[in-house]
């Protein structure tokens, strides 16, 4: 029955195809520019052996470069997945509480001094996310209702933002704030292969979680009863996309630190051109973080400042404006 009212999605329209293929090709020369851009550009030919500036190459951009498509992808596909089970144009991952969950965990190992080790960092952001995740589905119970999913996502992100704060005006020393600040702004500088090695992993298995809602979603576009009548289960569509979100952000804050904005921007984009199905946003939005989170990077790295702007607060600075001019488009169209 789901296969007569929604195509299978491989035989997604032809422009939702010629869109994934410009992605892809946008994805491709956003990597290189962010292999050879810099405070220092440096030539396709630096990647020979014998140039001493492949070790930049190999070592320090090109780790920064895979993180910003891998992170973008998985903030993109997230915010694309909850715009289309809350069916709300303005949700976001940040709104389930998990960003702010990992948030919470980093800050607690700098508070403790516990980021000494290159892993206990990560480690303790993905403790916060997993924390997280699993309060968020004590709260919202067995029932699968999206208020009450809505409404304990909301109460989390306030309890984990309050903590935050709360450790940051008790830091014990004024480095250790400084150090919490700094890592909340958000950003890719100085990320290694060990950084890739950890997201990777929980990257992939969030995404495929994520992509198994693709049925479910378009049923859900009809209404609740009617999905349910078409076979969709409420109670493993919301632990897919807990799940899901929790790894992809989980590993996205882990690894780079609290990056707003690419989840909410990002399926707005693409939604003209891949249609308004949620299944064919997916794959466009994943693509389209992706892009977007690697041209930022690359922004952020060439704007004529001494020190380098984080990347988390470029994406507010970008997202800000976007999430007021999407407010005041909505307004008209309710007037």
């Amino acid at each position: 029955m789901m296969d007569a009212i929604f195509p299978p999605h491989g035989r997604a329209p032809a422009r939702s195809a010629r869109l994934i293929a410009w992605l892809l090709l946008g994805c491709a020369a956003a990597a290189a520019l962010s292999l050879v851009s810099g405070k220092v550009w440096l030539p396709w030919a630096a990647w020979t052996a014998d140039d001493p500036r492949a070790i930049i190459l190999i070592e320090l951009r090109a780790p920064r470069t895979v993180l910003a498509l891998l992170i973008g992808a998985a903030l993109g596909l997230s915010g694309a997945v909850m715009q289309g089970y809350l069916r709300n144009p303005l949700a976001d991952p940040g709104l389930f509480g998990v960003s702010s969950g990992a948030a919470l965990g980093a800050v607690l190992s700098l508070f403790f001094g516990y980021s000494a080790q290159a892993w206990l960092l990560p480690g303790f952001a993905l403790a916060g996310a997993g924390a997280t995740m699993a309060l968020l589905a004590l709260l919202a119970g067995r029932s699968g209702s999206l208020i009450l999913f809505t409404l304990a996502g909301m109460v989390l992100t306030n309890i984990t933002g309050s903590l935050t704060a709360l450790a940051i005006s008790l830091a014990p020393t004024p480095f250790v704030a400084s150090e919490i600040v700094t890592w909340l702004m958000g950003a890719l500088t100085d990320r290694s292969w060990n950084d890739v090695t950890l997201a990777a992993p929980l990257i992939a298995i969030g995404a495929a979680c994520l992509a198994a809602t693709a049925p479910a979603l378009d049923a859900l576009t009809l209404g609740e009863p009617a999905a349910r009548s078409l076979g969709v289960d409420p109670r493993r569509l919301q632990a897919l996309v807990i799940l899901g979100t929790a790894l992809c952000v989980g590993a996205a804050v882990a690894t780079a630190g609290v990056i707003g904005f690419v989840g909410l921007i990002v399926p707005h984009c693409v939604r003209p051109f891949a249609g308004h199905r949620p299944s064919a946003v997916l794959a466009p939005a994943a693509l389209g973080g992706a892009l977007l989170l690697t041209l930022a990077d690359s922004a952020v790295r060439l704007a004529p400042t001494v020190a380098e702007v984080r990347l988390g607060i470029a994406m507010s600075m970008l997202g800000g404006p976007f999430f007021l001019a999407l407010l005041i488009a909505m307004r008209r169209r309710l007037a």
